[in-house]
């Protein structure tokens, strides 16, 4: 976008612009002021509409040293310094606007930048600070919220960063830039965290957990579950450590690790009689045993405590496909799927009750659902297998393929 194009997006709200001279004139002749001041406004207007700003620039200057107190003028002329890259000379302005009117959000957002482009690390800062929640216009709160990592991490200020990214990224979710800031500030904190850890609770349970979770990522399960135990035995009281473990345990795919998995999970929940998690990965292992009632109990309390809980909707949905309930089955795969659009479990199974339901488009919609999702979880393999990390799962535990 050229910068004409950026400025006259930007500057749309204020076209309303200079007030004329009917609005301040009384009805006796017009002094030489009044009318020099008519002339400057209705030029800068004429400007502005045109989208010609070199010229729109001399005219506000004008109608400001006639009228200091005029909003619009204000705010316009330091937009169109800004968007020149005269900070020093849009600032003023700028703030001279807020003072006239406090809630000019996208005022005080170019005041900011401005500033923060000034080397007034702390106004800017502080300016933008403010503004940024109020910021409607995507392409002004990205530039905000990309100038505020800036600074927050120039001054080591992760935890500010990361609060500033997750809002951009409810804006947008799939932007490479965005993810990788994210991922780069995340990990910089969990950098931060273990460093912090290790010299003030080396030996503490939860230090133990933090190597578990390093060493489940590098792939040295083994290590990982040494660390969760010893995390147990300094402190069992832990829920989450119970429950982390069993996982992991789980996916061992011994006899007996898989039996230790069923009892940690047990041992989370009597901890902690609302662990969601826990009642659903136990509905999980009762199905794939065979144990329907018992993971229809399982699962139904999983959905009781968390009724949006994609993961024990699809599982309960799975039991009660077992037991030829489909008719309960439907409304839960549904639910499901808008939770989640990505499970591909729920996207085949909706499929198949819409086929025997008679329901043809609705069943060829899903399946090719279930096709897309799919391939998206095996290149996900794919790239996690090159990263190193855990593969990702899908809504009834499995890495890929319904059950």
């Amino acid at each position: 976008m050229r910068a004409k194009e950026v400025i006259a997006a930007f500057f749309l709200i204020f076209l309303t612009a200079v007030p004329s001279l009917s609005q301040a004139a009384s009805s006796h002749a017009v002094s030489s002021r009044q009318a020099e001041l008519k002339r400057h406004a209705q030029l800068a207007q004429q400007y502005l509409r045109e989208r010609k700003p070199d010229l729109a620039i001399p005219e506000l200057k004008a109608v400001v040293a006639l009228d200091p107190k005029n909003l619009d003028a204000r705010a316009n002329l330091g937009v169109l310094l800004f968007f020149r890259g005269q900070y020093a000379d849009a600032a003023p302005q700028l703030r001279a606007a807020l003072k006239l009117q406090p809630d000019l959000w996208r005022i005080q957002a170019l005041l900011g930048m401005s500033e923060e482009r000034l080397g007034q690390q702390t106004e800017g800062r502080q300016d933008m600070e403010t503004a940024f929640p109020h910021l409607q216009e995507e392409k002004i709160k990205m530039d905000v919220g990309h100038a505020l990592i800036d600074s927050y991490t120039s001054t080591g200020d992760l935890p500010e960063a990361a609060t500033v990214v997750s809002a951009m990224l409810k804006l947008k979710p799939t932007d490479p830039d965005l993810l990788y800031t994210a991922f780069r500030l995340y990990s910089d904190l969990t950098d931060e965290a273990i460093l912090t850890m290790a010299m003030t609770a080396p030996d503490s349970a939860q230090m133990h957990q933090m190597m578990a979770r390093v060493l489940v990522r590098q792939g040295d399960s083994a290590a990982a579950i040494k660390n969760y135990r010893e995390a147990i035995r300094i402190n069992p009281k832990i829920s989450a450590l119970h429950f982390e473990l069993a996982q992991l345990l789980w996916e061992t795919a011994t006899v007996d690790g898989q039996a230790e998995a069923v009892a940690e999970y047990k041992t989370a929940l009597e901890l902690n009689p609302l662990d969601e998690k826990s009642e659903a990965e136990l509905g999980m292992i009762a199905s794939q045993n065979g144990n329907t009632e018992e993971a229809l109990a399982d699962y139904s309390r999983a959905v009781e405590l968390q009724p949006d809980d994609a993961v024990a909707l699809t599982g309960l949905a799975v039991v009660l496909i077992a037991q030829q309930q489909q008719a309960k089955a439907l409304p839960l795969l549904e639910r499901a799927v808008q939770l989640d659009p990505t499970s591909a479990s729920a996207h085949f199974r909706l499929s198949t009750l819409y086929r025997n339901a008679g329901r043809t488009g609705d069943a060829k919609r899903e399946l090719a659902e279930y096709l897309k999702y799919k391939k998206m979880h095996a290149d996900l393999s794919a790239i996690f297998k090159q990263m190193r990390l855990p593969p990702a799962k899908d809504q009834t535990g499995n890495a890929d393929a319904p059950r």
